[in-house]
């Protein structure tokens, strides 16, 4: 064995085979082919400008699953793209007094170089930039044929309105109740806006969780808790004295009984109505607009206190015709239900501290089992089922047979019936903003909403063409938004409002599968061959809206007829965050490892291989600089091992199992159940990181053999050396391609096969399984390698030193530890 103490090059070794993938294109695929498709995708990145070890890690843990694959034998498409829009980039290049289409393709151009640096197999013929007009013009057609099919409305909405800087502000830009720009006091403001129809879907977005079993659960149920499906009663309670009725939505009409108020959203519609002519008309307005004002200030997680006002109006209990006031209050929804809630503060907590705040009666109606609960000492709400009280005709009813008769009675009688409701709204896409995508419309005082049509897309972002070019809000530029309409020729006004970037996300990886297709928004033989999605991998912060609306564009683009899939993702991975500190790493933090700076010093291989060893890929990754230094030295212990062993990829010869020595054999299987392990590992849940354990071990095995007394048979050192080499090549590409080639091989590893196990070989020829009696070893045992629990147990209890020990007493308890101890309690 030649003796070295060489250290591989990283950077030589790195920039040769970037350069050569760069130029053989070896990850470039096409749909056209009988080979067997793998869709592997990470979610595409926001181009900040310069990625983070999350993104290391994320885009890694694909690169695996991509190269793993792809030695299988299967046709992969693994690509990658630019979520390009959206508020941060336009505040960004704000802030750095450039604009934002200038700021953003440079962020792409760097990145796109820091991806290539870590050896991302990439088909990057496939890449795609959200704030190209080549692929928003077929997001405005999707918008167009949306429209038609009648998934697209507008309505009023009340948004963030800045009066000193004439514009409309994002949450984020509102700060203590101010504009992130000029520090005046932020104001709601009525506005009209764009909304996608996701609640036409929501059934079969709820039902069709059930099929994703390749989804972690936690995911989905977060999902289900979304759409928030729940049934129960509507109902109207007749306004006194007025020609209206307050409809409401209950899931709980066991407790209709206990009504002693009615709540209303701030923004509901039959307040103007009930407070006309009212003594109460002034200080319901200003509850109004303070309110309002509140919410535009108050952070989304924000529980306010509960206040209210009452309106001077009563309404009427259907159910037993009791008179109860109507208040205003400020922690009444209106996008949920009806925007109108029958308080039953004895059984409902909000209702409960309202109650109390301002006087108002609290009436049991339902009571628990032995217990007798009272309105006057209650000291919180009793949520839970019990039986009914003071409840007409249904008192002694239990909760579940109460529901079911009280509904019945409704329906009945005319006033109420059963109903399904969600919690799920529908999706506001309008954002007021310049750095998206133009909403393809026309406004024309004579002719309505006129849709632009197809031929004319795409309908341009003014500016985004030239260094210089204008980039305020498209409500102040005259010249985009004044035109003639389509239909009758008068002067119009454009649309304004841009679309959300989630509608940029929404469909990207469908696009993907043909993203220079001219003739539409997709290429239908190209996303039938390749969706859906088999493995999507991104962060568990995306399980909500980004996979919701994913999933809801999925099942509009199929009924449009361009796709033939129900679902965009067959398994999700959602990885954890990279942690230094305690803390997630990021800028404001100042905890943040820029990879440049390890590829530098470590090579991009090491930091791959320290992003998988670390920690399994679901779980949150601990940084430690220590950890990247122990995998520098590993990969610098193949590269030794390897080197030092080269004149074994001279012999051709095969192995003859019978024949082999000690030493051999134990490397052969030693090979065979690491391939085993390496497969499973990452088939079963992608835990690299016992993977790359299975490959250390290895690694040990071989050099201990070598270092042994007998000699090694010299095929068998080969293909362990060759398994070492193609199971680490998806981990670190450019190491083990350097390895493959120096060893004599006229192929590259991106042509090499997985390899395949041979159980015989793996299998373990006898193990020594030791006996335990109260915790002392008495005995020894050798045993097969494939012998049961029981059996082991069997033999343990019959063996001659383990009855001389037990001495006729019969054990309390036998514990048998797989494969390794039997322990007896007496």
């Amino acid at each position: 064995m030649q003796q070295t103490n060489e250290k591989y090059d990283f950077q030589a070794i790195e920039s040769r085979w970037q350069q050569q993938w760069d130029k053989l294109a070896p990850y470039k695929v096409t749909h056209e082919s009988n080979q067997k498709k793998y869709y592997v995708l990470e979610m595409f990145p926001y181009p900040s400008g310069r990625i983070h070890m999350g993104h290391v890690r994320n885009y890694t843990i694909g690169d695996v699953i991509a190269r793993y694959k792809r030695l299988q034998g299967y046709n992969v498409i693994h690509p990658m793209g630019w979520d390009a829009f959206g508020l941060p980039a336009e505040n960004a290049a704000m802030k750095r007094g450039v604009h934002p289409a200038a700021w953003t393709y440079e962020n792409i151009d760097y990145m796109r170089e820091q991806l290539k640096a870590l050896g991302l197999s990439y088909d990057w013929d496939r890449e795609l930039a959200t704030c190209n007009p080549k692929y928003y013009r077929w997001e405005q057609q999707l918008f167009l044929e949306m429209l038609e099919k009648g998934l697209v409305y507008r309505k009023e909405t009340t948004v963030n309105w800045c009066n000193d800087c004439q514009t409309v502000l994002a949450r984020e830009q509102v700060i203590d109740g101010l504009c992130w720009r000029c520090d005046q006091p932020v104001l709601p403001k009525t506005m009209y806006g764009w909304f996608f129809k996701i609640t036409e879907y929501a059934d079969e977005l709820l039902e069709d969780l059930d099929s994703l079993t390749g989804w972690p659960d936690k995911v989905a149920t977060m999902q289900r808790n979304w759409i928030g499906k729940s049934t129960g009663l509507a109902c109207d309670f007749q306004v006194d004295g007025v020609d209206a009725v307050v409809s409401i939505f209950t899931t709980r009409p066991d407790t209709i009984y206990g009504v002693t108020f009615m709540s209303l959203a701030v923004e509901h519609p039959l307040i103007e109505e009930l407070i006309s002519g009212e003594q109460q008309q002034d200080a319901v307005k200003e509850f109004i607009e303070s309110t309002l004002i509140e919410k535009q200030r108050a952070s989304a997680d924000q529980e306010p206190e509960k206040k209210g006002v009452f309106t001077g109006k009563y309404c009427i209990n259907p159910f037993n015709g009791d008179r109860i006031p109507i208040y205003v209050a400020n922690f009444v929804l209106m996008e949920y239900g009806t925007g109108a809630v029958m308080a039953v503060p004895a059984h409902d907590q909000r209702d409960f501290e309202f109650a109390q705040k301002y006087d108002l009666p609290i009436r049991v109606v339902i009571q628990p089992e032995n217990e007798s609960l009272s309105g006057d000492s209650l000291e919180a709400a009793y949520d839970q089922p019990g039986h009914l009280v003071d409840s007409g005709e249904f008192t002694g009813l239990d909760s579940s047979a109460a529901r079911k008769a009280i509904i019945d009675h409704a329906v009945n009688n005319q006033f109420g019936q059963p109903h399904i409701t969600y919690r799920l709204r529908d999706w506001g896409i309008s954002r007021q903003r310049y750095w998206g995508a133009p909403i393809p419309v026309i406004h024309c005082d004579q002719c309505g909403v006129v849709p632009v049509s197809k031929e004319d897309l795409p309908v341009v972002l003014p500016g985004a063409d030239k260094a210089g070019g204008e980039h305020t809000p498209l409500h102040q530029q005259e010249a985009f938004y004044t035109t003639k309409c389509p239909k009758c020729g008068k002067a119009a006004q454009r649309e304004t409002d841009t679309m959300d970037t989630f509608v940029e996300s929404s469909w990207y990886f469908i696009r993907y599968t043909n993203p220079g297709y001219l003739d539409g928004p997709i290429d239908p033989d190209a996303a039938k061959y390749w969706m859906a999605v088999d493995q999507y991998i991104g962060g568990v912060e995306h399980a909500i809206l980004h996979l919701l609306y994913s999933r809801f564009f999925t099942k509009v683009l199929r009924d449009l007829g361009y796709v033939t899939i129900d679902e965009p993702f067959t398994n999700l991975l959602t990885q954890g965050m990279v942690i230094k500190d305690g803390a997630k790493m990021s800028k404001s933090k100042g905890n943040v490892v820029d990879p440049n700076d390890l590829i530098e010093k470590f090579g991009a291989d090491t930091v791959r291989l320290f992003s998988l060893f670390a920690a399994p890929p679901e779980r949150d990754l601990e940084w430690n600089a220590q950890g990247v230094e122990g995998s520098s030295r590993f990969l610098n212990r193949v590269y030794r091992l390897i080197q030092q062993n080269v004149g074994a990829f001279n012999d051709d010869s095969t192995i003859s199992s019978g024949k082999l020595n000690e030493a051999s054999r134990e490397l052969h299987r030693k090979t065979h159940q690491t391939i085993r392990r390496v497969t499973e590992s990452i088939e079963s849940n992608f835990h690299f990181n016992t993977a790359i354990s299975g490959v250390m071990e290895l690694v040990n095995t071989t050099t201990g053999v070598l270092g042994g007394k007998q000699e090694v048979d010299q095929p068998v050192l080969k293909q362990a050396l060759e398994t070492i080499i193609v199971l680490l090549f998806p981990m670190v590409p450019h190491f083990c391609e350097e390895l493959w080639q120096a060893t004599n091989h006229p192929q590259t590893l991106d042509q090499a096969s997985w390899p395949e196990f041979d159980a015989e070989a793996a299998k373990e020829e006898e193990l020594t399984i030791v006996v335990q009696i109260n915790g002392k070893v008495r005995a020894k045992l050798q045993v097969a390698s494939d012998i049961s629990d029981d059996d082991i147990q069997a033999i343990a209890l019959a063996n001659e030193k383990v009855l001389k020990f037990m001495q006729d007493s019969t054990p309390k308890k036998v514990i048998v530890v797989k494969k390794k101890l039997v322990n007896i309690v007496l």
